[in-house]
């Protein structure tokens, strides 16, 4: 019986092994897919013209210079695009927070009439297609004499992200006890004090991870940037890119130095909130 017991225990913790070496193999085989063509847009970026030239986009680089990110930064324009995304970004993020933030609160803290009816209507304008709007606001844009500005981007931005973080800081904020408010209450705490004070605070942890994924979302948009915005000095980062692309045709290595460029700050960001990442991916989860 123990001779059995220890040869089934063998086969177990050896099925074990491959399969956790088979695990590790795949998933590194897919890291290295995912990961080829972002190495291959670093090396494009760093090499000449004349080299990408005799030797292919997939030949082994002969050259290293960094002229590539130069001619995207000064002549492609990619400085000023980058201050227009950051001007949109930015500001949208910290209004969008905030207004997302305060709604939040009262639809979570305080018995509304039609709360449930709000917070369905907020999901289900995410839900719409941005294609059938693309119209509209572009009409809305020019009724109010805004359209070809950074304000009507940073408006536009600010909509349709509201209602998808009120949602979620909703789940987040019912999760706090209500014990902490009324005692709050009791010491004569105000609405705003209470918000401010004690529920703001405590909702640090789903803000830095909305804030960085509402960065990511809102610093790559391409649709609503070239729906709202035709001057080209207006363009964001992203929207800079096509007419990056328009402008060198086949000089890729400045089409890869741009790319680097309009991928950094994201990069960044991502890097310095990853563990607020991971934590995002349960915001609203509790009941």
């Amino acid at each position: 019986m123990s001779a059995t017991s220890g040869s089934t225990s063998d086969t177990t913790r050896t099925r074990r092994r491959l399969a956790t070496a088979g695990f590790h193999l795949g998933a590194g085989t897919l890291s290295a897919l995912w990961l080829l063509p972002i190495a291959l847009v670093l090396v494009t970026s760093v090499r000449t013209f004349d080299d990408i030239a005799a030797n292919g986009l997939g030949g082994l680089p002969h050259s290293f210079t960094l002229d590539g990110f130069r001619q995207a930064w000064v002549d492609g324009g990619q400085q000023r695009a980058l201050i227009n995304s950051m001007l949109v970004t930015v500001p949208t993020v910290l209004a969008t927070l905030a207004l997302a933030s305060m709604a939040a609160f009262a639809l979570s803290r305080y018995e509304l009439p039609l709360r449930r009816t709000l917070l369905l209507l907020m999901l289900g304008g995410n839900l719409l297609p941005p294609q059938i709007l693309l119209i509209p606001v572009s009409r809305i844009s020019e009724t109010l004499g805004l359209y070809d500005t950074l304000y009507a981007l940073i408006g536009v931005q600010i909509g349709f992200g509201v209602g998808f973080y009120v949602f979620v800081l909703y789940g987040f904020m019912r999760s706090i006890p209500v014990e902490i408010q009324q005692a709050a209450v009791i010491d004569g705490a105000s609405p705003w004090q209470i918000y401010s004070r004690i529920v703001l605070p405590l909702t640090k942890p789903a803000l830095a991870a909305l804030s960085a994924l509402s960065f990511t979302w809102i610093f790559n948009d391409l649709l609503w940037a070239i729906t709202v915005l035709r001057t080209d000095s207006r363009m964001p980062i992203t929207a800079s890119l096509i007419g990056l692309q328009g402008q060198y045709v086949s000089m890729w290595n400045v089409i890869a130095a741009g790319s680097v460029i309009a991928a950094a700050p994201t990069v960044a960001v991502f890097l310095r909130f990853q563990r607020h990442f991971v934590a995002g991916l349960n915001l609203g989860a509790v009941k």
